[in-house]
């Protein structure tokens, strides 16, 4: 509870980060934040010109021209969440040393910074993803809505292991180069862009311990065929999320001091 009163009573802080940092990717050119929009537009363009219109690509048992290129970007941009928040979280206390050596303020800012950096950016590329949705015919109905309890487990899950990798990396700084290799096989290991099914079932079984795969079906499933998730299946990530939340925070407070000096 006091966490959240120090939080809140530096809203003003967390909130001034936010709108620095996006100010300052556009600063100096001329189109300013229109590349914020110009951007996933042209990937969303690209992927439904690529996979629906030239290499007619197909998913297994879905009967619709624009099925595999909203397969493919429901998983791209909702892994492109997870990856931001884990990258920059593990590297936000190296970052920002300067400021945690000379200012005085709620050290957990920085994490929540990270989020809602994250969380603003993805608003804007799934709001033009979901305009694709509703312009194309392809909307998917009530399951949509399936998507907020999803993002609220991945930004849960990218947090605590990037808090937790955050802390690590201050004072082994192997961390953060590792995870970096780490990420790029999960993201291959994880059915983004194919479907689980085309896997041998040996594969699929093992897909049951990797927990970005129940949450990655859970997106695709409720945006391509308006199916909503199996939700005892996001109990693992769930939990693991939880687990990761707590270590992190207990890494953070028990460490705090130690990482000021490290720095």
């Amino acid at each position: 509870m006091e966490m959240l009163k120090a939080l809140w009573a530096y809203r003003g802080f967390i909130l001034g980060s936010v709108k620095r940092e996006f100010q300052s990717k556009y600063r100096n050119s001329l189109l300013g934040a229109a590349w914020t929009v110009l951007n996933p537009l042209a990937m969303i363009v690209v992927y439904t010109v690529i996979f629906a219109q030239v290499m007619r690509a197909k998913l297994p048992g879905v009967d619709s021209t624009f099925a595999y290129s909203i397969y493919l970007c429901a998983g791209v941009l909702t892994w492109g969440l997870f990856a931001e928040i884990t990258g920059r979280a593990q590297n936000t206390f190296l970052e920002n040393a300067n400021l945690l050596k000379k200012l005085s303020f709620p050290r957990l800012c920085l994490p929540v910074v990270v989020v809602a950096n994250a969380g603003l950016n993805f608003a804007i590329v799934f709001g033009l993803f979901t305009l694709f949705l509703l312009v194309s015919g392809n909307f998917p109905g009530v399951a949509y809505f399936a998507v907020l309890p999803l993002l609220a487990i991945l930004a849960a899950f990218a947090i605590g292991l990037g808090m937790t990798l955050g802390v690590l990396n201050v004072f082994f700084r192997d961390v953060g180069q590792f995870f970096g290799i780490v990420i790029q096989f999960w993201f291959w290991l994880t059915p983004v862009v194919y479907p689980s099914s085309i896997l041998p079932a040996g594969m699929q079984e093992f897909m049951s311990f990797n927990p970005m795969a129940p949450l990655m079906a859970g997106f695709q499933g409720a945006l391509v065929s308006g199916q909503w998730p199996n939700w005892a299946s996001l109990v693992y990530p769930a939990v693991l999320a939880a687990l990761l939340c707590l270590l992190g925070m207990r890494l953070f407070r028990k460490h705090a001091g130690d990482m000021v000096d490290e720095l």
